[in-house]
């Protein structure tokens, strides 16, 4: 879909995308900042503390008629970074939510995995996905007890809302929501049963599991694969179906920091 079409999409639902400089390979083309209404509006997701940046936002929101309030999905650095400086600029608070809690015209929705609390927002027939929903390839779930059980519940609950687009925490607006979210599911289930498959033919080594299981994932995100790995294992302990001896990967790994 064109850009224009996306932008006339947004601009029907009084959605408006400030994306920050910081490309890379986890946040892909950088981190969108969405702001939702007028008079006043909602700032989802603040982003980094980029100046360019949240000069671009506080000039969306005084276009809009000032501020209600911030709201993050989670407190990745590259989403939150730049909330309190945008909060102290704005005169809002960045508000603390949670499931089902209203704010203004949005609904938050409980989608752990990315992070045990990570929320999304719901606007009509518009989510705003943060990291639950990449525009393009997929998130890496962080190990916590019943972690991925809880993510592929959580696509479960978004798709159930049978929404018309998905505004992600990074990469294009999704114009296909229930195929998209789909094949979010059936990709989650493909890497259990590559994992599986490695470990019925004796692998229990981190390297050689990952090796197996993500062979197509690039060597940057090789420390994110591994994260992700970590939860389909405990995953597969929850389940019983863990062999003894599976080498775990470290959590967090080590200089991978906050992503």
């Amino acid at each position: 879909m064109s850009d224009a079409r996306t932008a006339d999409l947004l601009a029907a639902r009084d959605v408006a995308l400030v994306r920050a400089d910081n490309p890379g390979p986890l946040t892909l083309a950088g981190t969108n900042t969405w702001i939702v209404g007028r008079d006043q509006c909602w700032v989802i997701d603040p982003g980094p503390a980029l100046a360019g940046h949240l000069d671009a936002v506080v000039a969306e929101v005084s276009r809009r008629g000032g501020a209600g309030g911030l709201l993050l999905t989670h407190d990745h650095h590259d989403h939150a970074e730049g909330a309190p400086e945008l909060a102290h600029h704005l005169d809002a608070p960045v508000l603390a939510v949670t499931d089902a809690e209203r704010v203004g015209g949005l609904v938050a929705v409980a989608t752990p995995g990315h992070t045990p609390d990570h929320l999304a927002y719901v606007l009509g027939d518009v989510v705003f996905t943060g990291d639950a929903v990449l525009g393009e390839g997929s998130v890496f779930v962080s190990p916590d007890p019943g972690a991925l059980r809880g993510y592929l519940v959580a696509l479960e609950r978004l798709r159930a809302l049978e929404p018309s687009l998905l505004c992600p925490g990074h990469g294009q607006v999704v114009t296909d929501p229930d195929a998209h979210l789909a094949g979010c599911l059936a990709h989650r289930r493909a890497r259990e049963n590559a994992l599986i498959a490695a470990l019925d033919r004796g692998l229990r080594g981190i390297d050689e599991l990952l090796d197996a299981a993500w062979a197509d994932a690039p060597a940057v995100l090789r420390p994110a694969a591994a994260i992700t790995m970590a939860a389909h294992l405990d995953k597969l302990e929850e389940d019983e179906r863990l062999p003894a001896g599976v080498e775990r990967p470290r959590w967090p790994p080590p200089g991978m920091g906050q992503v």
